[in-house]
């Protein structure tokens, strides 16, 4: 909330600094398409509760990787100095993380001894996806600045015996600046952050319990540049 707070205090003092800058609006308005090259840091903590003790195994992924996508959407202009930019975004990128599982279940053998299985559980993201709604203030002609809040989506993959979550959801908050040519093509920067719900998992008793769970809570940080073309 404090992020949050923060680019919200930028946005309004420079509101307030530049309440009478004079600039056409119309220089953004319409509609869009972009490619935008980003760097995604993810962070994702983990946690694995074997047989419902007490014992815990924490696990955590640091992950820093570029991403590719496509971005379009619509601007709507308030008046001269303010625009209403709704857009969606799709990404490709992946971020994985592991967690080894010792207690396993016990499995008989001819010889009728038993033999505890081991079980490795990843969970994968990838597939990020965005729609968003940026309230944007006119600087000049050619500049902006915005806010942006959305909500982002991305599909989630496991490996190992267990039963497989819903794809995640989360909030997306980001502070960005985005320069129009009179040729329409517009260069725009960005940064923000992501955070998603929880993912979490059980054993199905194959190789892993069904008493064993696992969870895992990422956030995604990221700056972005987006080439694109106004119409």
């Amino acid at each position: 909330m404090t992020k949050i707070k923060m680019m919200l205090c930028a946005v309004f003092t420079l509101m307030l600094v530049n309440t009478t800058v004079q600039a056409d609006s119309s220089n953004f308005a319409g509609p869009y398409v972009g490619v935008t090259a980003s760097g995604y840091g993810m962070q994702m903590s983990g946690e694995s509760i074997t047989g419902g003790s007490a014992q815990k195994d924490q696990v955590s992924l640091g992950q820093v990787a570029p991403i590719t996508g496509f971005e379009l959407g619509y601007v709507l202009p308030l008046g001269s100095a303010f625009l209403i930019d709704i857009g969606a975004a799709y990404f490709q990128g992946e971020a994985q993380l592991d967690f080894t599982d010792d207690s396993g279940v016990k499995v008989a053998h001819a010889d009728e001894t038993e033999l505890t299985t081991k079980g490795t559980v990843s969970f994968k993201i990838d597939d990020l996806r965005t729609i968003s709604i940026a309230p944007t203030l006119v600087l000049s002609d050619t500049s902006s600045l915005y806010v942006k809040v959305g909500l982002t989506e991305a599909d989630i993959g496991v490996t190992g015996d267990i039963s497989t979550p819903g794809d995640l959801s989360g909030t997306t908050w980001a502070l960005g600046t985005r320069t129009v040519l009179e040729s329409g093509i517009f260069v725009r920067t960005e940064a923000g952050y992501t955070d998603y719900n929880g993912i979490s998992a059980i054993g199905k008793g194959t190789s892993i319990s069904t008493r064993n769970s696992y969870s895992a809570n990422p956030t995604i940080a990221f700056g972005a540049v987006s080439l694109g073309f106004r119409f």
